[in-house]
């Protein structure tokens, strides 16, 4: 029973990061854009940070609700059984 709170706290835990992480992903990127927009509005560098802090935070939802167990603790020993299961044949 203790593993499945474990594993619970786990699954809430990271979609926790992944909630806050948006948020401030939101909240600095909109800023990033109006400094950009009043500052220098003839090249927009602001889309750099959007584009690869997007690819964190889209790390972040696939691992949080996407993949969720898929590569929990039990991952590689599901794993070694299916290889061993392969040798045997």
């Amino acid at each position: 029973m203790n593993n499945v709170r474990q594993r619970a706290e786990e699954r809430v835990d990271r979609k926790i990061k992944f909630y806050r992480n948006f948020l401030v992903y939101i909240i600095v990127n909109a800023m990033l854009f109006i400094i950009n927009w009043y500052f220098t509005p003839e090249f927009w560098w602001a889309a750099f940070p959007l584009f690869f802090w997007g690819i964190r935070v889209l790390k972040d939802f696939l691992m949080a609700f996407v993949f969720d167990d898929k590569f929990g603790e039990d991952y590689r020993e599901r794993k070694i059984q299916e290889e061993m299961e392969k040798l045997r044949i």
